[in-house]
């Protein structure tokens, strides 16, 4: 079974590789959103295309149809492809986007595999975000997953110590075949205000993006997402100052955010990135079990606990 086409022999130099695939664990839309705008910042062409019809349900992810005067004059189907493209320095950067898969995920793994070896990727990025109970008035703060090729660029955005058990998206099935094979891989995760997990929330995406630009030296334009992320908190502000028990609800965030960092015996920092505290492990993983296995981070619970 063949899962992907090749549209180019072109020679893309030791790219990093950004897997961004729609369909797990992205609140506030930051990854969706950081593609976005990086594919506003970098001309990209198509190097491969995936068999969408062997990897995905089309009845849960169906086609969109667009009908003019009562005519289908167009139909887009869900797709999956790796772009690439250089930025202003001439720097190569490839792009894995689309869906995520809902079929044969040990092939398409073996697939991507092959792919990721075919360009030489120097180190693959994924992007992601989580809801967690921290206040929208605060710096965005990341959480870092990797392969043991990148542990240093791991160690500079924060981990979460020790172990735990979690239902996992294809980026992470995708990082333990890269730690398989001996390929650098960082997953990028924003820690998004749960009571906006659900809007679009810019800084998230901001956030992700200069850590990415910081990490591997791309060149990124974030500049409409600087002003997007601006009014956005402005907006949030206005909405949450017209309810006493939506800013008792975050001034009690702002606190235990505070606390936790002002008690915190392990900060990890990371020069230039903005994150000059991160939070502890055990209040990460806490975070995290709660939200991967269905529990959420909502419905009357205490916003502030960890």
């Amino acid at each position: 079974m063949e899962l992907y086409k090749l549209h180019t022999d072109t020679d893309l130099g030791n790219p990093v590789l950004v897997v961004a695939l729609e369909g797990w664990v992205d609140a506030g839309l930051a990854a969706a959103t950081a593609v976005t705008t990086l594919l506003e910042s970098v001309e990209t062409d198509l190097y491969a295309s995936f068999a969408t019809d062997e990897l995905l349900d089309q009845r849960a992810r169906r086609p969109i149809a667009r009908i003019t005067d009562g005519l289908v004059t167009e139909l887009r189907w869900p797709e999956i492809k790796l772009l690439f493209g250089k930025d202003h320095q001439g720097r190569t950067v490839a792009l894995l986007i689309g869906v995520e898969p809902d079929y044969h995920w040990r092939s398409f793994i073996d697939a991507v595999i092959e792919l990721t070896t075919t360009i030489r990727a120097r180190l693959v990025v994924g992007l992601g975000a989580f809801p967690a109970p921290v206040p929208h008035t605060r710096p965005v703060k990341l959480v870092a997953t990797s392969s043991p090729g990148a542990a240093d660029l791991a160690n500079q955005v924060g981990f979460v110590h020790g172990s735990m058990d979690v239902a996992a998206g294809i980026y992470s099935a995708l990082e333990a075949a890269y730690s398989d094979m001996g390929i650098p891989s960082l997953g990028l995760w924003a820690r998004v205000p749960h009571y906006v997990a659900n809007m679009p929330y810019p800084a998230a995406s901001l956030t992700l993006l200069e850590t990415l630009s910081s990490l591997t030296g791309l060149e990124i334009d974030v500049s409409s997402l600087r002003s997007a992320a601006e009014e956005t908190s402005k907006r949030i502000d206005e909405l949450i100052s017209k309810s006493e028990d939506h800013l008792t609800m975050v001034r009690r965030l702002e606190e235990a955010l505070d606390t936790l960092e002002e008690q915190s015996e392990e900060p990890t920092t990371s020069a230039g990135l903005g994150m000059d505290h991160i939070p502890s492990g055990d209040e990460i993983a806490a975070e995290l079990e709660r939200f991967l296995r269905g529990d959420g981070l909502g419905g009357g619970e205490d916003p502030t606990s960890v």
